[in-house]
């Protein structure tokens, strides 16, 4: 892995080891700190794609296929070039895919993760919108509701009179 992955993932370490140690989460803000840290990692391979793709985009240009093939001795240098060339095609079009698929998987992560957050915020706002009652006042408790009635007469069918 390369020095800025290792930083950055271990920023993201820190991150949710000292907010997971700040106070009792909610469900929302553990799912939220969840989703922020898989964000983060994909947004590392994202990158990590992206220059791979640049370095194929680099090494499949034909005088770099040309410098890489010279100490190579072959009664059909054309062939290994074209040989060459599309390897490096096959293999950018798989990182390219790659690519588009964490595309797509990054977005239902910031959806899902804005989601979360949202979620979060009403569960602090109903947290705090609750008030205790005075010590002295006393609590009256909600009236009890009867059970619903639930209509036990069979409904007869015209099959079931017929029979």
């Amino acid at each position: 892995m390369k020095p800025k992955n290792l930083f950055s993932l271990a920023v993201a370490f820190i991150v949710v080891t000292f907010t997971a140690n700040l106070s009792a989460q909610t469900p929302s803000q553990e799912r939220a700190d969840s989703l922020r840290l898989q964000l983060e990692e994909l947004k590392n391979k994202e990158v990590e794609l992206e220059s791979r793709l640049q370095v194929l985009e680099e090494q499949s240009k034909p005088e770099n296929i040309e410098k890489s093939l010279a100490g190579v001795g072959s009664t059909k240098p054309e062939e290994l070039r074209e040989l060459k060339r599309k390897q490096f095609e096959r293999e950018k079009q798989g990182v390219q895919n790659q690519l588009a698929l964490l595309r797509d998987s990054r977005t239902r992560l910031e959806s899902g993760l804005a989601q979360a957050d949202a979620a979060a915020y009403q569960e602090s706002a109903k947290g705090s919108a609750v008030v205790s009652p005075p010590s002295d006042a006393t609590v009256t408790p909600a009236p009890k509701q009867r059970p619903r009635r639930v209509n036990s007469r069979r409904v007869r069918t015209r099959r079931s009179r017929n029979q």
